[in-house]
Parts: structure tokens; C-alpha cells; sequence
């Protein structure tokens, strides 16, 4: 109150200073007392305010930042001080502490008051004041400068909203209380408590679900805190609730208004008014005998309606208990919990019966009645009992290893004094032994042999016989059973290598020693003494050492005549019947270079053909040698030097450096060395003759005629059948190769020639006549008897007949020019068709030649019209002329065959026509596929008509044919019985024209074959030469036809 007293009063002050200061201001012109008065008082005003002041302001908490609250320079009236009269601008600093947070600030030249960001909590300011006391919050302002300075303590009075809630002390509040407690008796609560004051503390208190058993009042005490209590409406039974749950609101007078609420637990203390009550009366428990001491028999479950002391139970035992019971088990009088004191024992005691009471202090305590029934428990292991059938030596059952099966040992009996499957006891072997325990009883076994016994691989057997019972887990007993196994002699020898190889070098030592064999015996004693003995296919050339096994060599070995050698040893032991084996032993004689090469023969006579090649395999040399290895490999080379032949080393096989010619030389002969492999080397030689074979590689060459152009005088009157020329060829070849056969194949129009095919003569057939006269020319052939194939060569007879030769160079020019025209076929060839031929084929041939036929008169019709009348009479004495068709391939070809027509004669006024017939003589073997490749043509013209000769230029006009011209050639080809050959001209025609050619007059027509080679001994350019290529014929020949006389 006197700090609200002095603030009024400085608040007088203040307004009284400011009137006396605006009265000065307004009145200047006072006089100098009044002045002096006003001076005085104002002095006063002035030290008074230059002092410390206060100002208070009034807040409330929670006010938002930025606020306005106060304006000093108005409040503290310091807007009367002229700003003339300071020396700077006045300013107003907050006086507060470093590290503060001010609740306020001042703008410091304005003196304006403005709240901050800092929470205004009337509650945390003034926590520690009476809740009816006011809270003040104090800061200092400085007013700046010094002239008008003075320091101003501001008070704020905080203002209380109701911002906070009441709240009770805890959330959960517990109270205890009788249940013997009477109607309408009171027990106080926590009074909750709020921050605020006045209106906004606490005023009112509410129960929420009071469930009619308990209501709240409110008292009031003298300081005039609101204090709840709890009134009991009815009787209460902790027995049957012992906690009560409810809610206690707590309310303020603010606006809004706060409230919050606490849970209250009534718990219902208790008095002892219950008697124990166990859960189960009677108890039926097992345990096994085998629990340990300390283990929980049962758990004794008794009970109590009441609480704390009046519920403590305690247990006992009932004098009724057995002694024993007592001994073996212990009761927690605490608990109620029933363990083993001592162990227990089936076998002595099956069950207990325990009679145990229950006390809270009262005087009737609760009974329960224990059963302990004790289990059984594998605790006790089987014994063995063991029986011999067979007498033991010392412990040990003596058994003969050929005890036969099924022999009795010994009777094994088992017990167990457990029960059920822990009493329940099986006895076996504990390993596989040939040994078996055959049940008898539900607890015997016999035990006896399974199988047969065998010295040598077990001598003896320690059984262990094992007896476990089916308990979990089973417990077992063993017993050791020691049989003995004798010896019998069961088991032959066994050599340690049943087949032994060795090697020995041959030639060796007599009495040489090649190895030791070894064999056992897996008897004992007498049974194992093992002797040796040669089997009854070991060779004499060995022996064995019946002790030591020791294997000689007695004599000489010779690899030559015996390499290896297979026989058998025996091992014999001594028992009785004594056993043996045998083992099988392979020795091999190692070579050793005594043996020089062998030639299968002492000379080799080779025979080979004269076109043999360079290189070419001459034979083969076959050497042995009986020794092995390196010592049998043999290299063969020629003795002395022979660049004629080579000889492989290793295969034998000869091969010349030269090519062979009977002619030349026919034989050769040189000698070979063959020389073996070994360290000291063996040789030995063989003589080796090559005999050279004559080939048909030689054609007849005519001795005479000496020429094409050659001719002989035949006189009109010369006999039938007198040989007129005779024909003479020779062939260099030997045997059938140079035997020569000789035929006319054309030219002997008329057949007034014969020749003789082994002398080559040619004789006169029928008397001449005048149409006789004039030049004959018979193309002659002369073929060898070669094979496989022959060869031949041609000639041209001239044969003159007339009764002498008065111009010897008009009969030569006759023959000149008579090769200027075709030659005629052989008057004895025929024109028929074979009558296996192909109709069709004959027809198109028919037909062919008609349309040739046609064109070949209308153009001999316009060569007759222009030809000159010397030509013609140059013309008029030939008879012959010749026709060469070059192939379309470049190879020139002529078709031979011997042919012979009779045609009609036309009528006179016909106009004759030249026609020309060509034939083809084909001379090839009848089985050769390839004879139309191998043969060789000849075409030649067969007649010409006298006008017609000497009308047309056979040797200067050429001749063009057209390719579709009939091929009556292949026709003719087809039809003829003669066989077919073929020349090659060396010059090339032109493969688009069929030029008209000379046939040279020294011309010889040789034959070949595509296997040997052809020659000849002329330098014309129709021979044939070296027959490196193939040959083919025409694929279509040209057809002259022949007039008809």
C-alpha cells in the first residue's frame, strides 16, 4: 500500500511541476517576486525529477508480441523539455542484465513500450508469492543525455488469465480402506492444485461412476482451500471386491472454463473372517524312482478369502503319515510344496500316502490326501549267464575249422529285475562273426556256428556277448566268450606271381639261372612245407629246384628256332592228402643279330614292257631275316654304280632312271646287297636281271610302193590271176607285233584287184577290158597283228593299165592330179542297210539326203553353166579325186568305208549331176565302248562323171557345207561291216568351213591306238604323229552321193 501511495503522490507532483512550467511559458511578463517564487518552485520540480522515478502499468500474462503498452515521453511528461536546450536528441535505454530476456522493449526515441517475443507466464514470475498477492514485473529505463537524465524503475502488474488447468497431485490416487468400514464414514482425497488465483483456481470436485458405493463432499478450510473427501454409502466385503475404480474431477471459475480428472483406486482392507480351502482334497501323483533328491513331488494349491496376515497358510504333515513317508519326503510349510528327501526305490515301496492339513491361525485347518506312486526307472542291468555245450580248455572253446554248420557252443541265459520293457532283455554278438544266438526261451540263447570257419583267415574269436534290456535309454551287460580255431590243411600253395615272365638273350650258358619262384601256404606247421616241381608241358630245355624253386636254363636257347615258351610249375605243400597249385611261366628268348639277310631267291629275273615309264615299278626285292628287332631290319642298296636303277631301301621295289627300247637293249643285269640292322652288321647279295618285253609300239612301214606317187604298168592283156604288183611292209616289233596283214580298202571300184593278206601280192581278178584303162588307184593297208590294239598304215597303188607308157610324164601327172579327186570305194563294199537299225533313224536319213540330193543338182546345174571349156578337158582323164573334212574341234578326220551301189541310169536328156557318196571305214574293236573316240575316218569321193570332172575345179573351189546336212555317213557307219580307224592332220582347218585339200603324194596313213605311240617314217603333214591326245570322229560327216550309171 505504501508503494501505491508514494506513486500516487509522484503522480501529483509530476502534473502540479508541468502546470507551474506551462504558467511560466504562457505569462512572461510577471514581475520579478512572482518570478522569483515561480524559480524557486520550479527549481524544486526540476531536482525532484532529476532523481529516481517509478511508473507502473498494468499487463496481462500471455499477451502477444508487439503489444503496446506505455509511452514514457508522454507519462513521465517530458515533452516539456525543449529540444533547444539539450545537447543531443533525448533518448530512453532499457537497463536490463547480460544474458536476460526482457519482456519488454522501449523504442529509445520515441519512450513507446511494446511487448516482446518472450512469454508472459504470471505463474513462472511469481511463483513464489501467496497465491492472493499481485505479481510485478520490474525493469529500469535511462533517460538520455545527461542534462535531462534520470533513471525510471517501471513496474508492470501482471494481470492472471485462466490459462492453466487444476490438476491433482497424481493421475492415479489409491486409498485403503476397511471392509468392516461403517455407512456414511468419511476419507480425505488429494485436493488438486491450480496456478491460477481467485476465480481461476480450483472451486468445485465431481465423482464419475460411484456405482452407488461411495459419494464425494467438499469442505472449505480456513484458508480457503477446497478439500474433497470420500463417503462410504454401503457395506463393504474385500472377499467379494476388494478394489473399487472411479473418477475425480477437478473444476476452475475461469472463462473458458479448465477441468482435468484422476483416477481413484478404493482398495477394501482386509480381516481375517475365511478359512483355508485346498484347490484338489485328494492327489494322485507318480514320480520315478530314480528322481533325485530336492525334485517336486507335487504342488499343494490351498486358499484364503482373506488378505496379508489373515491369509497366510501354513502346511504340515498329519501324524497319520507313515514313518517311512516322512523319511522320503519333505513338505514346505510355507508353499505347500512336496519333494523327494531321500531317493526312492520301487523295488522296496510302490506307493505313499500323505495326509497334509492347511492353518491360517484359526482353529479349523483344511485337509488333502497325497498318493505318491513310484515308477519304474531302468536302474538295474541285465546279467549273462553262460553255459558250455562244448568242454572249454581253460576258458576257451577249441573248434576244428571244418566244424560243420549249426554246432552247439553254449547256452546263454539273461535276466533283468526291472519290468515291463525295462525288465525286457535281447542278447547279440556285437560284431559280424561267423557265429549265431539262436533264441530258445523268451530269455535263452543257444549259441552256435552260422558259418564255416577258416583257420587261415581268423585263428581265433573273442564273442562278446551283449544283454540289453528295452529300457530308455536300454542299459546292457557283455561277457567275453574266447573259441579257438585248429588248423586243417585246407589250402594248397599260392605262388606270389601266378604268371611269371622273363627274358633270357639267346645263345646264353648252359645251366643258366633265370629266376626263383615263390608260392605260401596259409596252413601251419607240416601243411605249409611247399616243394616245387616242372608241370608235364615244361620243355627239357628247363629245370626247377625242388627246394628252392630256382629256375635254370639246362642248354643252349636259339631265338630262331623257338622265341617263347609257356609251360607250368607246381607248388606241392606236405599235408595230408597234400594240396597243390601251379603257376604259369612265360619266357622269351631275346634276339641277338647270328643270322645274316635271306633273298627269297638267289637270282630274280624281272620282265618288263619297253613303254614302260621313267620311274616305273620294275618289281619287287623281298628279303628276311630270322633275327628280330634292329637286327632284322635290312636296308637294300645296288652294288658298284648303276644310274640306270634305284631300289627303295626298305620296300625292295626297283625303279629305272631310263626308258626302255627292246630295240635298243633287251636286257640288264646288276646285283643288290642287303645289309641287316645289328651292332655287327650281316649282309649277303642276289643277282638281279631285267628282261625288257617287246610292246606293239611299231607301225608297218611300206618298203614298196616307196611312195604315194609311184605307179606300175599293167598291160590289157594280162592274165586273170597273175600277180601284178606286189606290196612289201616290215615292222621293227618282234613276234605277233611285226606279223603284218594286207588289205584293199578302197579304190578297186570295179573289183578288179585282189591282194594276198600274208604276201601282200596283188593279182589280176578278171581280164581288163577297154573300159578298164586308164589309173587305178587301190588305197593299201597294212595292219599288224599287235596286242592289245594293232597298228596299220596306208599307200596308194597306182596301178597303170594300158599296153605301155609312151609319155612316163603324162602318167605322172596322172597320178599327180588323181590326188585331187576323192577315191572310189571297193566295187565288193555293199549298200545295205542293217535291218536291226532304227526306222525312225532311217527315215530322217531318207529324207536328209533327198533335200541334199536336190540342192547339190541345183548348184552343180549353175557351177556346169559357168565353168570354161579347158577346165573341163583338164578335167575330162581324172577318175579319182579326194575330199578332206576337217572336224569343227580343229582335228581333222576322214571316214573310211568301203561301199558299193548299183544305181539305175537316168535318162539322156536328164542333165547329169555331180553326186558325191561318202563312206566311212571304221576299225575299232566290236566290245570297245570308246571306238568312236580311237577311230579314224577317211572320206573319200567314189565316182565323178567324165563331163563333170572336166567341168569343175575340185583343187581350187572350196566347199562349204551347211550342219544341217544329213549325216548319212553315220549312217553308212552303222551299216558297214568294216572296222573303223582314224588319222589326224597336223595342220589345223578352219572349224567354220570344210576346205577341199591335195592329199600329198607320198602320204602313209598310220593307225594308233590311245595307248602306244604312232610314227612315221614320211615327213607328210597327214601323217600321223604322237598320239597325246584323243581322238574323235565327226560328229556329223558330209555325204557325197555317186551318180548313177
Amino acid at each position: 500500500m505504501r508503494t501505491v501511495r508514494n506513486w500516487v503522490l509522484i503522480q501529483i507532483f509530476q502534473v502540479f511541476c508541468g502546470l507551474i512550467q506551462s504558467t511560466l511559458t504562457i505569462v512572461p511578463g510577471m514581475d520579478l517576486l512572482s518570478g522569483t517564487y515561480i524559480f524557486a518552485v520550479l527549481l524544486a520540480c526540476v531536482v525532484f525529477q532529476s532523481g529516481a522515478q517509478e511508473k507502473n502499468y498494468t499487463i496481462r500474462e500471455e499477451m502477444p508480441e508487439n503489444v503496446l503498452i506505455g509511452d514514457l515521453l508522454k507519462d513521465l511528461n517530458l515533452s516539456l523539455i525543449p529540444d533547444k536546450s539539450l545537447t543531443s536528441p533525448m533518448q530512453f535505454k532499457l537497463v536490463y542484465k547480460t544474458g536476460d530476456v526482457p519482456l519488454i522493449r522501449i523504442e529509445e526515441g520515441s519512450g513507446e513500450i511494446f511487448t516482446t517475443g518472450a512469454r508472459i507466464d504470471r505463474e513462472k514470475l511469481c511463483a513464489g508469492i501467496m497465491l492472493d498477492a499481485r505479481c510485478f514485473y520490474e525493469v529500469e529505463v535511462a533517460v538520455l543525455p545527461d542534462e535531462i537524465f534520470r533513471l525510471v524503475k517501471i513496474r508492470f502488474l501482471i494481470e492472471d488469465i485462466n490459462d492453466n488447468a487444476p490438476l491433482f497431485p497424481t493421475t492415479v490416487i489409491n486409498i485403503s480402506i476397511p471392509e468392516n468400514s461403517a455407512i456414511h464414514s468419511r476419507y480425505s482425497l488429494p485436493a488438486a492444485v491450480d496456478p491460477d488465483r481467485g476465480i481461476n483456481g480450483v472451486q468445485n470436485y465431481h465423482l464419475i461412476k460411484g456405482q452407488n458405493i461411495f459419494d464425494l463432499d467438499v469442505i472449505e478450510s480456513p484458508e480457503g482451500e477446497k478439500m474433497p473427501q470420500l463417503i462410504v454409502q454401503k457395506e463393504l466385503d474385500r472377499e467379494e471386491k476388494d478394489t473399487y475404480v472411479m473418477k475425480v474431477k477437478v473444476e476452475d471459475g475461469g472463462f473458458p472454463q479448465r477441468s482435468s480428472t484422476a483416477i481413484l483406486q478404493v482398495s477394501v482392507a482386509d480381516t481375517n473372517d475365511n478359512r483355508p480351502i485346498f484347490k484338489e482334497e485328494e492327489i494322485e501323483v507318480s514320480i520315478p524312482e530314480n528322481a533325485p533328491v530336492g525334485s517336486s513331488v507335487t504342488q499343494l494349491h490351498a486358499t484364503d478369502a482373506d488378505i496379508g496376515e489373515n491369509a497366510k497358510i501354513h502346511f504340515y504333515f498329519s501324524n497319520l503319515v507313515s514313518n517311512i513317508a516322512k523319511r522320503l519326503f519333505h513338505l514346505n510349510t510355507t508353499t505347500g510344496l512336496i519333494t523327494v528327501k531321500e531317493p526312492l526305490d520301487r523295488e522296496e515301496s510302490q506307493s505313499h500316502k500323505l495326509l497334509v492339513l492347511a492353518s491360517d491361525g484359526g482353529s479349523a485347518p483344511a485337509r488333502a490326501m497325497v498318493l505318491v506312486n513310484v515308477t519304474d526307472v531302468n536302474d538295474n542291468v541285465p546279467s549273462i549267464d553262460i553255459r558250455y555245450i562244448v568242454n572249454p580248455t581253460n576258458g576257451t572253446v577249441m573248434l576244428s575249422e571244418n566244424a560243420p554248420l549249426n554246432t552247439k557252443i553254449a547256452l546263454i541265459t539273461v535276466t533283468d529285475k526291472d519290468a515291463d520293457n525295462n525288465g525286457r532283455v535281447t542278447c547279440f554278438t556285437d560284431h559280424e562273426i561267423p557265429f549265431r544266438l539262436r533264441p530258445v526261451f523268451s530269455n535263452q540263447f543257444l549259441l552256435e556256428t552260422a558259418a564255416y570257419l577258416d583257420y587261415e583267415s581268423t585263428r581265433e574269436y573273442a564273442i562278446k556277448l551283449l544283454a540289453a534290456d528295452a529300457g530308455k535309454p536300454p542299459l546292457n551287460q557283455s561277457s567275453m566268450l574266447l573259441i579257438k580255431v585248429k588248423d586243417e590243411n585246407d589250402n594248397a600253395p599260392a605262388f606270389t606271381q601266378p604268371f611269371i615272365s622273363l627274358s633270357v638273350p639267346e645263345n646264353n650258358s648252359p645251366d643258366t639261372q633265370l629266376t626263383k619262384v615263390s608260392a605260401t601256404d596259409a596252413d601251419t606247421g607240416q601243411n605249409a612245407e611247399v616243394a616245387y616241381l616242372l608241370g608235364s608241358d615244361a620243355p627239357p630245355e628247363f629245370h626247377l629246384d625242388r627246394r628252392t624253386g630256382i629256375l635254370t636254363a639246362m642248354m643252349k636257347l636259339d631265338r630262331e628256332k623257338q622265341e617263347k615258351y609257356y609251360f607250368t610249375v607246381l607248388a606241392v605243400d606236405n599235408g595230408i592228402p597234400p594240396l597243390m597249385t601251379n603257376a604259369t611261366v612265360f619266357v622269351t628268348v631275346l634276339d641277338q643279330n647270328d643270322n645274316s639277310p635271306i633273298f627269297t631267291h638267289n637270282e630274280y629275273n624281272f620282265y618288263v614292257p619297253e613303254n614302260l615309264p621313267k620311274h616305273g615299278t620294275v618289281g619287287l626285292i623281298t628279303v628276311t631275316d630270322p633275327d628280330y628287332g634292329e637286327n632284322s631290319a635290312v636296308t637294300l642298296s645296288i652294288l658298284d654304280v648303276n644310274d640306270e636303277f634305284t631300289i627303295d631301301p626298305q620296300t625292295g621295289v626297283i625303279r629305272p632312271n631310263i626308258s626302255f627300247d627292246r630295240e635298243r637293249q633287251e636286257s640288264y643285269t646288276f646285283y643288290v646287297k642287303a645289309e641287316d640292322g645289328g651292332r655287327v652288321s650281316h649282309s649277303s647279295t642276289a643277282k638281279v636281271t631285267i628282261n625288257v618285253v617287246d610292246v606293239n609300239d611299231n607301225k608297218p612301214v611300206f618298203v614298196d610302193p616307196p611312195s604315194n606317187y609311184s605307179y606300175e604298168l599293167v598291160p590289157p592283156s594280162t592274165s586273170a590271176g597273175t600277180v601284178v604288183f606286189n606290196v612289201l611292209a616290215i615292222d621293227n616289233d618282234t613276234g605277233m607285233n611285226s606279223e603284218i596283214l594286207y588289205t584293199i580298202t578302197g579304190g578297186n571300184t570295179k573289183g578288179l584287184f585282189i591282194i594276198d593278206q600274208i604276201s601282200g601280192n596283188i593279182t589280176l581278178k578278171e581280164k581288163c577290158v577297154v573300159a578298164d584303162f586308164g589309173l587305178h588307184r587301190l588305197i593299201v593297208k597294212a595292219m599288224d597283228l599287235g596286242q592289245p590294239d594293232s597298228l596299220f598304215s596306208f599307200i596308194v597303188v597306182n596301178l597303170f593299165v594300158n599296153e605301155t607308157v609312151t609319155n612316163d610324164t603324162l602318167v605322172r601327172e596322172l597320178v599327180r592330179k588323181g590326188f585331187e579327186t576323192p577315191v572310189t570305194p571297193n566295187a565288193e563294199t555293199t549298200d545295205s542297210s542293217s535291218p536291226t537299225s532304227d526306222y525312225v533313224k532311217i527315215m530322217v536319213a531318207i529324207v536328209a539326203g533327198t533335200i541334199t540330193v536336190i540342192l547339190v543338182i541345183f548348184i552343180t546345174a549353175i557351177v556346169r553353166c559357168c565353168q570354161s571349156p579347158h577346165l573341163k578337158a583338164s578335167q575330162k582323164n581324172k577318175q579319182n579325186s579326194e575330199w578332206v573334212t576337217p572336224n569343227p574341234e580343229n582335228r581333222q578326220m576322214i571316214m573310211m568305208k568301203k561301199k558299193k551301189k548299183k544305181k539305175k541310169k537316168k535318162k539322156k536328156h536328164v542333165p547329169q549331176n555331180l553326186l558325191l557318196n561318202f563312206v566311212t571305214i571304221d576299225e575299232a574293236k566290236k566290245d570297245d565302248v570308246d571306238s568312236d573316240r580311237n577311230s579314224v575316218t577317211l572320206d573319200l569321193p567314189i565316182e565323178l562323171e567324165e563331163q563333170t570332172m572336166g567341168k569343175y575345179n575340185w583343187g581350187t573351189t572350196p566347199t562349204t557345207f551347211k550342219p544341217e546336212s544329213p549325216d548319212l555317213a553315220r549312217h553308212y557307219k552303222s551299216a558297214s561291216p568294216q572296222p573303223a580307224f582314224q588319222i589326224q592332220p597336223e595342220t589345223p582347218l578352219n572349224s567354220k568351213h570344210h576346205i577341199i585339200q591335195e592329199l600329198p603324194l607320198d602320204n602313209t596313213f598310220v593307225g594308233c591306238d590311245s595307248i602306244s605311240k604312232c610314227s612315221s617314217s614320211s615327213s607328210d603333214p597327214y601323217s600321223v604323229s604322237e598320239c597325246s591326245y584323243p581322238v574323235t570322229t565327226f560328229k556329223t560327216p558330209v555325204s557325197v552321193h555317186t551318180r548313177p550309171k
